[in-house]
């Protein structure tokens, strides 16, 4: 899975800068759940072929006080998830007390650190980054966050020691079930029970990332690798914060995954923290299944209740397959499983051209996209972009003006012609150039 960089250091050091620098955004938040504070961001970088995650924290105080102590629990949190940690200090400020307090405590927790020097631009780096080697932690890397300067080599040394590509991402056609949800909806249980159902080939793989546990299952001459997601850290490592769970070991499952299974827990409250993990399997691309689960344990009315607050605030899923399950007595669980095919299926769907446009030219013809001023967007043609998710691309003039509405129309379309359950799917407008626009009459 993608190795994890955590930047922290004192406040108002550049950390901030530097994630939008590595995330290549203006404020890159791609997870933002409930119960964590504004100081703790989660964003995706590439450097090359070489992808990582990265976590900004607010500000590491080792004397915090006031609001300042949440901040420095969000800090030690995105340590205890990292696999590295980007120490950064202020070139213009010099080496500072609190620095040393910091490297210290950096030091006892036995993840690998590197020192950054922020702010030397226009500054000779060795008499910039000298007192930094005070710290014990190694040769400091000068850089400039805001200009870019030195940060590439940085990111290098950083991910030296991983895989440039995680080798059980190329699997021999496995399909990658990742099973996310918070705390104790019941996702190692369902996972066991997938498992023992037909049990051919398993075996437990322990994951590059402290306690992800993968699970190779082969059924009916099927391969699947099932990635558990329990995320509870073990004892001894956990800090107090009020997420109970490993948020990076969730992202990077759902990135690697090709489908998705979003565990509810239908005898606790539908939060708003399930819609956010949605959320982001929706913004990554993921086809997902949702397993409703514990629903054995409902009423009539519970299970009413149950079902409007999910059709409330999973709206945005309506493409997904929902099964209302048990997965401790096994009920439920082997359409949950068809589910994920059917999706998977959807998700690597090769769509031709040919029936693409027919299907595109129907969909105008039924409902013609809105004026814009005094003319129309044209649509001419489509064609697949990608997979996993599905792409379509669609070729026309002044598609610039075709409004979000429009866009979910022919989106629902394509679904319907091509059967695209379980999945997302996207569409793309490109406009060409119109050879009469600058023709003097």
């Amino acid at each position: 899975m993608k190795p994890t960089l955590a930047i922290v250091g004192r406040p108002n050091v550049g950390k901030s800068t530097l994630f939008n620098r590595l995330t290549r955004t203006r404020d890159a938040l791609v997870a933002d759940v409930p119960g964590l504070t504004r100081d703790r961001h989660y964003g995706a970088g590439r450097l090359g072929g070489r992808a990582y995650l990265v976590v900004d924290t607010g500000g590491l105080e080792p004397e915090a006080q006031g609001v300042f102590v949440e901040m420095a629990k969000q800090a030690r949190t995105a340590i205890a998830e990292a696999d590295v940690v980007l120490l950064v200090t202020d070139a213009r400020e010099g080496l500072t007390p609190q620095d040393r307090s910091i490297a210290e405590e950096l030091r006892r927790g036995g993840r690998r650190v590197f020192v950054v020097v922020n702010k030397t631009e226009g500054m000779n780096h060795e008499v910039a980054t000298a007192e930094f080697h005070e710290l014990g932690l190694g040769a400091p890397h000068a850089i400039s966050a805001e200009h870019g300067e030195g940060v590439s080599d940085l990111v290098e040394a950083a991910l030296a020691n991983f895989p440039a590509e995680d080798e059980r991402e190329r699997a021999d056609g496995a399909v990658r079930i990742a099973i996310v949800g918070r705390p104790n909806a019941g996702k190692s249980t369902l996972v066991n029970t997938l498992v023992g159902e037909e049990r051919v080939v398993t075996f437990d793989q322990p994951g590059t990332t402290r306690d992800a546990i993968d699970v190779e299952l082969v059924l009916k001459g099927r391969r699947y690798v099932l990635v558990d997601t329990a995320g509870l850290r073990r004892r001894g490592r956990v800090f107090e914060s009020v997420e109970k769970f490993s948020v990076v070991k969730t992202l990077q499952a759902i990135d690697s995954a090709n489908v998705v299974v979003l565990v509810l827990d239908a005898q606790s409250e539908i939060a708003d923290q399930d819609a956010h993990i949605a959320g982001f399997i929706l913004e990554r691309g993921r086809a997902v299944v949702v397993a409703v689960n514990k629903w054995d344990g409902l009423d009539g009315y519970a299970r009413d209740m149950t079902k409007r607050a999910i059709a409330r605030k999973f709206r945005f899923l309506s493409f997904a397959h929902f099964h209302y399950i048990s997965a401790r007595e096994g009920r439920g669980v082997a359409q949950v499983l068809a589910s994920v095919d059917a999706a998977y299926r959807a998700a690597m769907a090769k769509l031709p051209t040919p029936k693409l446009t027919r299907a595109l030219i129907a969909a105008v013809e039924k409902q013609a996209p809105p004026r814009s001023g005094h003319s129309r967007p044209k649509l001419r043609y489509a064609h697949q972009g990608g997979s996993n998710p599905p792409i379509v691309v669609v070729h026309g003039t002044a598609l610039s003006a075709v409004p979000a509405s429009y866009r979910r129309y022919l989106e629902a379309d394509f679904r319907r012609v091509f059967r695209l359950e379980g999945t997302p799917l996207r569409i793309e407008f490109k406009s060409g150039r119109n050879p009469f626009v600058d023709r003097s009459l």
